[in-house]
């Protein structure tokens, strides 16, 4: 079972915006009914360009309705400009998050938008009408892969097909899933080391979780072998709190180890302006 939140369940069960629109403004369908979830997101603008009305039709589970009614609660009132800054990690934090290997629901729900901004501005909708299908279990395109982990700085197969469903039938795109994930973390570090700024503008909740993931595969493994711990306690903008677990709340090196080893990992994975505190002596019971 998984675990939803209450909003989750709430846009789930009694969503507010599930239906049809006649002669709509903006219409897209993303997805394959034959082969996983599909999404069909129809908008109607006023006579000021503003989103007026919008529906939605989705062949799906639980996660994909909740957050295609929740992306439509979020555009509404706005205009296409607007609209078109509304990403899946806004999805997911209005919905008070979404299980990891849920968050393709909401890429989904992006991915519709975008292409409905896309046709009604005659562009081409480049992650489909452009894109390599890497994976033909789900139709995954190399373009929505590349999207998604250059916005979350994804380094694994399970995590883009946490995001994309992508890697998630026969395996077979694995290989190259991983080759994109080292260009996409290749360009970076060339931007990076050519002194320019890193391409991706990171919400508090993609930052959050770049933090969690660095945490997991970069220091605690370093950490937990001489019987120590670190936890992530908060996260506001670059400044990053963390608390000392087990030996290392009691090490006499802590305060190097914070901004030192930690600070030093952070700033070279997620972001070169992050600084570390160590707040162990402000938290009750430590």
């Amino acid at each position: 079972m998984w675990d939803y939140t209450d909003k989750v369940m709430e846009h789930f069960l009694r969503p507010k915006y599930a239906g049809e629109i006649e002669n709509p403004d903006l219409d897209a369908t993303v997805g394959n009914i034959t082969c996983g979830d599909a999404l069909r997101i129809m908008l109607k603008l006023d006579d000021a360009g503003r989103i007026a009305d919008a529906r939605f039709q989705t062949f799906g589970c639980a996660s994909a309705i909740a957050s295609s009614d929740a992306l439509i609660e979020l555009i509404l009132g706005k205009t296409v400009d607007e609209a078109a800054e509304v990403t899946n990690d806004d999805i997911a934090e209005y919905l008070g998050g979404l299980p990891e290997q849920k968050l393709h629901c909401s890429v989904l729900g992006m991915e519709a938008l975008q292409k409905a901004i896309a046709q009604y501005r005659g562009e081409k909708f480049e992650l489909a009408d452009e894109g390599e299908i890497v994976c033909h279990c789900f139709g995954v395109t190399d373009k929505l892969i590349e999207k998604v982990i250059g916005e979350h700085g994804l380094q694994t197969v399970e995590e883009v097909t946490n995001y994309t469903k992508a890697g998630g039938g026969c395996g077979a795109c694995h290989g190259r899933i991983r080759e994109i994930i080292a260009e996409v973390r290749g360009r970076v570090a060339e931007a990076e080391a050519a002194g320019g700024q890193d391409p991706r503008r990171l919400t508090n909740v993609q930052r959050m979780r770049m933090i969690e993931q660095t945490l997991d595969t970069e220091i605690r493994p370093a950490v937990r072998r001489d019987g120590g711990d670190v936890e992530l306690v908060d996260v506001i903008g670059p400044e990053v709190q963390i608390a000392f677990r087990g030996n290392c709340a009691w090490c006499r090196t802590r305060e190097f180890t914070a901004d030192g080893f930690i600070g030093e990992k952070l700033r070279e994975q997620v972001d070169p302006e992050i600084t570390v505190e160590d707040v162990s002596e402000q938290l009750p019971g430590i």
